[in-house]
């Protein structure tokens, strides 16, 4: 089975929201850095959001700033990304990614995080 699985993507309408979920699997819990990326159409992988290890921390791209939320469950080994106010620039494929350390830094270059998951489609229709 693969290490990160995502699920939780759909097609929605602007101004809706939406929560994406991703489970670790192959081992209990993950006590590495997790977060979020995606990949619009034609586009670059941008970085989203990340958390500590037990979700204590946050931080998050400028363009998610104030409209998503991450949080996870670091006993259950599930991560969470709440996002409300969705605009249709939001449509992209989202990773889960797990970094290498507890801490971070939380690195906006996605070659620093070595787990990545297949990905779930979020599209958002005007």
């Amino acid at each position: 089975q693969a290490r990160l699985v995502e699920s939780g993507g759909g097609l929605v309408q602007a101004g809706d929201s939406l929560r994406l979920t991703c489970i670790t699997s192959g081992r209990p819990f993950s006590n590495n850095v997790m977060g979020w990326f995606r990949r619009a159409p034609g586009k670059e992988r941008e970085f989203v959001a990340a958390t500590n290890w037990n979700g204590g921390k946050v931080s998050y791209g400028d363009s998610v700033k104030g409209r998503f939320i991450i949080s996870r469950d670091h006993v259950k080994s599930i991560l969470y990304l709440k996002m409300n106010s969705l605009k249709p620039e939001d449509t992209a494929l989202y990773f889960c990614v797990e970094g290498f350390s507890p801490e971070g830094p939380y690195s906006l270059n996605p070659d620093d995080y070595p787990y990545w998951g297949q990905g779930t489609q979020v599209t958002v229709s005007s």
